[in-house]
């Protein structure tokens, strides 16, 4: 498919864990016109995931020129471009602007003791109040205390420091420039004052020299691609590069919520990571969630749980089984915990696996997996909705339909374990790179001025195909809530 002669294009980047897309869009019609996709590498152990940056924008001019190949369009026709990013990650650079050391990622839980004392020294209120946010190992700020204690030569050597996003979004503008919503996962930023909290920075020991600029918004234009970028990217100099935001609230914008409406959308976002969010206008604080702030100058409360295709994918190769192999898990149940937790704030957690049987399974041992990560995404959206003022088990708001996206949403075994785990109709999106979608709405809100929650809702991005409800599994839910409680229990004993 190709656009109409010399049709305006903008470039949408998801830079997330393990990959880096880039979509060619009709900037008039919303039109995907080529996809471009590049790996990334990640380290570590015992609970340290790291990844070097410099990979991340080699990956991005790799995905940049696949997708404009695939297109098969004229570079020159593209005006705008914008990187949406996986959150929380610590990039710490050097006096000459590089990196130095591997960047710190989301899922990195070593910093689990920094939190800790942290959430020990001013209370959960108290960080509740000023970020929306209590804070727990993986964001940025535990990152930066892990920095500052166990590497201080690094640590001290820090010129600047920058999200994932921010990083990207300086290679090709040569402007430091964040949004609010990545901005919001950082536990220095206040979602309450729309900017950083100076006690919290100086709690931190940190000089907000360091920290870019906050632009208004993810479709703000911060600058424009600088000759270097364009040169390694393949583009016109010149064009405009949109500020940005995280991945999840580039989703959003894919999805058309700008906040309006939090019960008509709830959407559970099924990639590495699993994480349920909503838009709202209404600022939550609550200890379960994350009260993030959208990219638009509304709120995206936010429940993140670490375990979800990425775990599940690692029992299947234990198992030696393909993913849809699984059938349900009878009465074995497994938590897959095997990165610690975020939601339930498990961090030293690992895989539980109980209810063993004769009779049992390797098919059923997967569908375990399966239901334990759904299970924990869907408990996160019970915390997220009670937050917001919302009664979970109403039925006006339990029977409201599920926005499924990510690399799970392409799954049927994810979906349907989805469906009997929360007996709501599912809405499945057909736009299939709504996290680089919404980055293409920032850069077509950069270029022209438009609203990015407007332009994707012209584009119709979200229109979706409706699974009616089916039967509520109550039996297993009551299962793993048990041996929940039970491993909690144990774990605080």
């Amino acid at each position: 498919m190709t656009a109409a002669p010399h049709a305006p294009l903008v470039i949408g980047v998801d830079s997330s864990t393990q990959s880096t897309k880039a979509v060619v869009v009709d900037r008039g019609t919303g039109r995907i016109l080529g996809t471009g996709r590049a790996p990334h590498t990640v380290t570590g152990t015992d609970g340290a995931r790291e990844s070097d940056p410099e990979q991340w924008w080699h990956a991005l001019a790799k995905a940049v020129s696949a997708g404009l190949k695939e297109a098969g369009v004229r570079a020159g026709d593209v005006t705008g471009i914008a990187v949406a990013g996986q959150q929380h990650g610590l990039v710490a650079l050097g006096a000459d602007g590089r990196p130095l050391r591997p960047a710190v990622l989301w899922n990195d839980t070593r910093s689990a003791p920094q939190a800790a004392a942290l959430v020990a020294e001013q209370g959960a209120h108290w960080w509740l109040e000023r970020t929306g946010s209590v804070p727990v190992a993986s964001l940025t700020a535990t990152s930066w205390q892990w920095l500052r204690e166990n590497e201080p030569r690094a640590a001290g050597a820090t010129a600047a420091l920058r999200l994932p996003h921010d990083y990207l979004t300086e290679r090709l503008s040569g402007v430091a420039a964040t949004d609010p919503g990545d901005a919001s996962g950082t536990g220095w930023y206040s979602t309450a004052t729309g900017g950083y909290d100076p006690e919290i920075l100086e709690l931190l020991h940190l000089d907000k020299a360091l920290l870019p600029e906050v632009a208004p918004t993810g479709a703000t234009r911060v600058g424009s691609l600088t000759a270097e970028a364009a040169a390694a990217l393949g583009l016109p100099a010149g064009i405009a590069v949109a500020a940005g935001t995280g991945d999840n609230m580039a989703a959003a914008v894919g999805l058309g919520l700008g906040g309006a409406g939090l019960l008509d959308h709830p959407v559970l976002s099924l990639g590495t990571s699993g994480t349920v969010f909503a838009a709202t206008r209404t600022r939550p604080t609550s200890p379960g969630i994350n009260g993030f702030a959208a990219t638009d100058g509304s709120y995206l409360p936010l429940g993140c749980t670490l375990n979800c295709t990425l775990a599940v994918g690692k029992v299947a190769e234990l198992l030696r089984l393909e993913r849809e192999d699984a059938v349900p898990g009878g009465e074995a149940v497994l938590l897959p915990y095997l990165d610690g937790e975020r939601t339930p704030d498990l961090p030293g957690a690992s895989g539980l696996l109980t209810g063993l049987r004769h009779a049992t399974t390797p098919q059923q041992l997967l569908g375990a997996a399966y239901e334990g990560a759904v299970f924990t995404v869907l408990r996160a959206l019970d915390e997220l909705l009670a937050a917001c003022g919302a009664d979970p088990q109403d039925p006006g708001v339990a029977d409201r339909p599920l926005r499924l996206i990510g690399g799970g949403a392409q799954g049927v075994t994810w979906v349907e374990t989805v469906r009997r785990l929360s007996g709501r109709p599912v809405l499945l999106p057909a736009a299939s790179e709504l996290v680089a979608l919404g980055a293409a709405a920032l850069a077509a809100g950069a270029d022209t001025g438009a609203d990015p929650v407007a332009v994707a809702t012209s584009w119709d991005a979200a229109a979706a195909r409706e699974l009616p409800p089916v039967a509520r599994d109550l039996e297993t839910w009551a299962r793993i809530e048990h041996v929940l409680q039970q491993a909690s229990a144990s774990r605080q004993a």
